[in-house]
This record gives C-alpha cells, structure tokens and sequence, in this order.
C-alpha cells in the first residue's frame, strides 16, 4: 500500500469569486454581531460584522480613487493594529494584490521586497521601517483611516484563479521568495474548519498573534470571519502572561498560538482556569509532547496541531473529531491529496519521504513572483514537494521527521540560513560564517552564530550589525568563534556539527 491519502476532491470553489466578499459575507446577515475584539486587560475595542464591512469597502474606494487599479500590487508596511486586515481586505475587496510584510523587517529587507514584486504602492506607517523606492508612493497610515469613511466600493467579482495576495517565505537558495495566492485559496481554507479547527458561528476564537503576522490573518481573522464567529486578538502590548486572564473575560472557546506561547504560559502557571475554552490549535513549528500534556494537564483542555507553509497552508492536523495518536501530526484533511515521496514517487505505507501535496490542491500558490525555475523545482509530476520528511501510517496518520535540508524555524518564521549567512558575511573583519538552530533548552530554540575571525569580535557589534541588516526572528541569539567551521567529506559546511558543538 502507498503512502498516499485521496478521498476525493473538495466542492470546487464558485465563481465569480472574490476572497473578500467570501469573508465578510456574514455581515449581510448579521451586521450586528461582533466580528473582532482587540482585547487587553483594561478595555476592549469591538468591531462588529457591519461596520467591518464598510471600513473595508470605503478603504477599497479609497485605494481605487488614489489611481490603484485591479491587478496592481501594494506592499504593506503597518503595525499590529486593526488597520492592518482592514486594509489587506480592503485591497483583495477592489482586485488590488496586497503584500503583507512583518514589521520587523528593515528597510533593506523590504527594498528587495519591492524590487521584485514593483509595487503600484506602499501603505505605510511612518513607525513601521521603509525603504526610499523612488517612483513608488506612500499611502500615510491617516489617509489609510480616513478612507474607512467613503462610500463603500463594489466587490470586483472574477475568476477564482486569479491573484488575490503575496506573502514572504524563505526561499531555499537563501533569498526570501514572494509567493502568489489565488482567490480560491480562502476557499480551500474551508478544509481547515473541521479537519483542524472544529469551529462554529458561536465560537470565539483567540489569537495570540500579531494583526501583521499571516498566522493571524488566516487562522485568527480569516477564517473565524468566513463561518461568521467571532475573532478575539490581543492589543498591542499584552504581555504573553495575561492571556489567561482574557481567554476567562472574554470567553475564549478556541486558542490559536505558536508552541512558544503555550511554553511561555506553562512556564508561569501550573493551573490555568478557562471554562469556556474547549481546545488550542498550534502551528508555524512543531509542537513538543512536553507542552501538550502540560497544557492538558494545566486546563483540561487538548491542542490540535497542523502543518502547514506558506506555499500551502495547513493541510495535515488533528482535530477535536480526530484526534492524533501520539507523536503524530494528525492526517490530511478530507479533501486533499498528499503522500510521502521519494524520487521516485509514493513510497510504501511505513517508509520515510518527503511530505507531498498534490498540485491539484486548490490551497496551493500559484507560484514564486518572478521565478519561474524555482517554481519548477519545488514539483516532482504533480506532487509539491515540502521539504519536510514525513511517515504514514496505515491509517493515514503522519509522523514528522524534521526538515529534508537546513530551513531553520525562528519562533513560527521560516529561515534560510544562507540568507542569514550571506548578510553577517559583510561584517568587517569576518571570515567564514555558519549559522544553525540550536536548542538551549527544553523546546527553547534560537539561531547560533559561528564565525572564524582573527581574534573574538564583540557580541554587541554583531547584534548591531545584525540587528540593522535582518528582521529580529532572523537575528542570531548567540555567537561564537572558531577556528575553522567544521566540513563533510565533500568540503561543504556541515551544520549537524555546528549543532553538536553547542551540546558539548
């Protein structure tokens, strides 16, 4: 039998089609309802379905009357805060391509950001790090909330398969890929709700995550917003041990967070109080067992985990219906095609591969802005091949196995350690360099630094150096010099060694 999960294809998604109206089609039928909540421990800020609605097709109107047309790109570069979905909806609303980009990127970052996508604008918060990119305007972050006021534009209705939204991802070669999304992603999205989430019109979905973080967007906003629930996101600010607290006031049902922030909270309470939450929901890195018996055992409560890139967005998951035997990830969820594969093609039931979806999935992107090559090559026939070894089990269950080549993850972020590799590179006095993630404690995670140099540089002037050239999450946390980094047989730098000399 071959590790292959297929039984059958999804609804095909309706067209004309526009990611927006999908969304936000509850406010038709509830304008009153409370679509999100910005929760802190002192005040909430509510929106409901309606006034959601308008904010997005006024700044559609706005974006349109500032001559954006369908089909032209606009970087984001805006903080956590609520103007970040209302302006990326606003743009998919009126056929504008958004680019939501973390606001921890630097200038730099986002230059080549806008060199490869050539943006009809950008929408900015003077706060939020921009490059100068003569020829491309700034939209000001009070001329973006003043557009919620205009009269609302239509929906431009189209082709499903037409591109809705960009989002960044590491590329393999070590330069950070711009990867294209259609409309009927949302749409496959669908999948998620009982194959990971178990979600309803009366859940009330916290993320702990950032407005600008596309973990946020899809699982905290999106898709809550798609089955007319309610989105809980924490303010600005709210620190990591007062969720708790806001899950109890305001009666959180379902958490959605990183593996981090369920180690950050353990780590300050034993006992956790949540009376209306009926489960967690983790993603964007593995989840260890250690957290998930002990947020069971701190709030009764289990954690669904998914898998999932931003190629494609989670398709492998547990869920309240099915639940993962223990160390697995879950299985596919009911309407996707997935295997694990080797070169040449499914393996046996058992055998360890690659972790595969079939090009045929309608969650799957339309490819790399402007780089068709790579494209090509993340393809073996019609599997797209993850980079993620995986093994399947007889019932379809998937076991993770770790990473095919040296991708690090940085707190749910994807990393190239070239690219980290080559901009540390450009330190003066520097010699060779190698980064790794490393473990410095138990499911505690951060990227080293090995350089060789004439004599030991000062930690301070590299975390500078670093801080100014990468965004935070790709920033090395410790450094250290060598004489010489260690190779393989075949001269090429050995990374599984860089880990090991931090486990001496």
């Amino acid at each position: 039998m071959l590790s292959v999960f297929d039984q059958g294809p999804p609804p095909p998604c309706p067209a004309p089609f526009n990611m927006a109206a999908y969304v936000l089609a509850h406010a038709e039928s509830q304008p009153d309802k409370i679509a999100l909540s910005v929760v802190s421990p002192t005040r909430s800020e509510r929106w409901s379905y309606g006034r959601l609605r308008d904010a997005v097709l006024g700044t559609g109107a706005g974006l349109l009357a500032r001559g954006l047309r369908p089909g032209d790109r606009v970087v984001m570069r805006l903080g956590n805060s609520v103007e970040f979905p209302i302006a990326y909806l606003g743009a998919i609303a009126v056929g504008i391509v958004p680019v939501p980009t973390s606001a921890m990127l630097t200038a730099g970052e986002v230059a080549r950001i806008v060199d490869d996508i050539a943006p009809g604008a950008i929408l900015r918060d003077p706060e939020i790090a921009s490059p100068d990119a003569p020829g491309v305007p700034e939209i000001g972050l009070e001329r973006l909330v003043a557009m919620r006021d205009l009269p609302g534009a239509p929906y431009a209705m189209g082709d499903p398969e037409r591109e809705a939204y960009i989002v960044q991802t590491s590329g393999t070669a070590g330069r950070p890929r711009a990867v294209a999304h259609a409309h009927r992603a949302i749409w496959a999205r669908r999948m998620m709700h009982d194959g990971w989430y178990g979600i309803g019109g009366q859940d009330r979905l916290c993320h702990a995550g950032a407005f600008n973080w596309t973990y946020t967007l899809g699982t905290g906003l999106m898709d809550p917003w798609s089955v007319g629930a309610s989105a809980l996101i924490p303010a600005p600010g709210v620190e990591i041990a007062a969720l708790p607290l806001l899950l109890r006031r305001h009666q959180a049902t379902i958490f959605a967070a990183a593996p981090g922030v369920y180690r950050k909270i353990l780590a300050a309470q034993n006992e956790i109080l949540l009376p209306d939450l009926r489960h967690g929901l983790s993603a964007g890195e593995k989840l260890s067992d250690a957290i998930r018996e002990g947020w069971h055992k701190a709030t009764g409560t289990a954690i669904y985990e998914a898998f999932g890139m931003s190629e494609c967005s989670t398709f492998i998951s547990a869920s309240p219906e099915a639940p993962a035997p223990a160390h697995s990830l879950g299985r596919p969820q009911a309407g996707r095609r997935v295997a694990i594969v080797d070169d040449a093609g499914p393996v046996e039931i058992g055998t360890e591969g690659v972790i595969a979806v079939s090009s045929r999935d309608p969650g799957l992107m339309l490819g790399y802005v402007g780089a068709e090559t790579e494209t090509r090559a993340r393809f073996a026939g019609e599997w797209f091949l993850t980079g993620d070894l995986g093994q399947m089990d007889a019932d379809f269950n998937i076991t993770y196995k770790g990473r095919a080549d040296d991708m690090m993850n940085a707190g749910g972020y994807r990393v190239s350690p070239l690219e980290v590799e080559h901009a540390l590179s450009r330190f003066p006095g520097i010699g060779a360099v190698g980064v790794a993630e490393v473990e410095v404690k138990r499911d505690a995670r951060v990227i080293a630094a090995f350089y060789t140099a004439e004599e030991t540089i000062d930690e301070a002037a590299l975390a500078g150096f670093a801080a100014a050239n990468l965004a935070r999450y790709k920033q090395p946390r410790i450094w250290r010099r060598l004489d010489t980094l260690p190779t393989g047989p075949n001269g090429k730098l050995s990374r599984r060694a860089l880990r090991a000399l931090m486990e001496d």
